[in-house]
């Protein structure tokens, strides 16, 4: 259930490839009131307690983020290709949000 730092970066880079997005870096940290951000230059934070969430949830923030690299803000065209990407996305942000 539980993912290693390897294996969570990893999924960025393939994620990234396949959106066709590029990360420059990606920091873990531990981070109080975000699960996650990204700067318009690729670089990606990630907080550490990911490491502790099931992979379907670590995938919808890690999608959720690179999918900010080509839509800036959360309206209609952000969630086409949320839908694209993770037709389940929806209910994965909602077992989010209820952690």
């Amino acid at each position: 259930m539980n993912t290693d730092k390897a294996d969570l970066k990893n999924a960025v880079w393939q994620w990234a490839e396949h959106i066709g997005v590029k990360v420059k870096e990606i920091h873990l940290r531990q981070m109080q009131w975000k699960w996650a951000s990204i700067s318009m230059n690729g670089r990606l934070t990630l907080n550490t307690e990911l490491l502790n969430l099931p992979k379907t949830l670590t995938e919808f923030v890690i999608v959720h983020e690179l999918v900010h690299l080509l839509v800036p803000n959360h309206g209609k065209l952000f969630k086409s290709f949320m839908s694209a990407y993770l037709p389940d996305w929806e209910e994965r942000q909602n077992h989010l949000r209820s952690l």
